[in-house]
């Protein structure tokens, strides 16, 4: 039996979810979930002001190969955003603006990319959001097998096909498929509240006084002199 796959058919998170989702941000919803889910920091935005949620297409590289990505884009569907992982750690530029051409085409509206990215002024020109480990001129081949809509591992998370991705400026978080409609009901009632906090202090009401840190501060032997 080959250990290489190409799994056609996920579940992915319905639109309105991920809409949701997308509008709340990585803060609100790592928060949401109970602090959990967010990627360690490795990965960042290779543009700003890009906010995305999306079902993942999880692919499994060799590194300096994007063969698995080109695998990938037929099993693309709109909404989704593709997970790319490698075997070993890697920062060579796995995906430029012509690939990136091709998934958005399909309806990928962005890469979370555990290695390098090339082309990065193209690829914002095109405003296609990215976020991958390096920017390099190092290119790639397309020589070895793996997999695409497996369970991946990066940046301290596990990720499954279909999970739900959100990823902005603050970073990424994953929200599983059995989760994504909860966790987005709790980030709209979080962002309500913060609403109402945010008018209070901007009225001059402190933070000791709002979150009732006063008593705390005593029981912690803090004392105002």
């Amino acid at each position: 039996m080959s250990r290489h796959v190409v799994v056609q058919h996920i579940d992915r998170v319905a639109a309105d979810v991920l809409k949701g989702l997308a509008d709340e941000g990585t803060s609100t919803v790592h928060e949401a979930d109970g602090r959990r889910g967010a990627f360690t920091p490795e990965l960042r935005p290779i543009q700003s002001g890009a906010r995305i949620a999306g079902s993942a297409v999880t692919v499994s590289c060799h590194p300096g190969d994007n063969l698995m990505i080109h695998a990938a884009v037929e099993t693309v569907r709109p909404g989704d955003v593709v997970v790319v992982t490698t075997t070993s750690p890697s920062t060579d530029g796995m995906l430029g603006d012509l690939l990136a051409t091709s998934l958005r085409a399909h309806g990928a509206v962005g890469v979370i990319l555990d290695a390098g990215v090339r082309d990065a002024a193209e690829l914002r020109e095109m405003g296609f959001p990215v976020w991958a480990r390096a920017i390099s001129p190092q290119g790639t081949v397309k020589a070895s097998p793996g997999s695409v809509n497996v369970p991946v591992v990066l940046c301290g998370q596990v990720v499954e096909p279909g999970d739900a991705i959100v990823a902005d400026d603050d970073g990424i978080v994953v929200i599983p498929f059995s989760r994504a409609e909860a966790v987005v009901k709790k980030a709209q009632a979080r962002t309500a509240n913060e609403a109402a906090k945010r008018e209070r202090l901007a009225a001059g009401e402190l933070g000791v006084d709002m979150y009732q840190l006063r008593p705390l501060l005593e029981q912690l032997g803090v004392e105002y002199r």
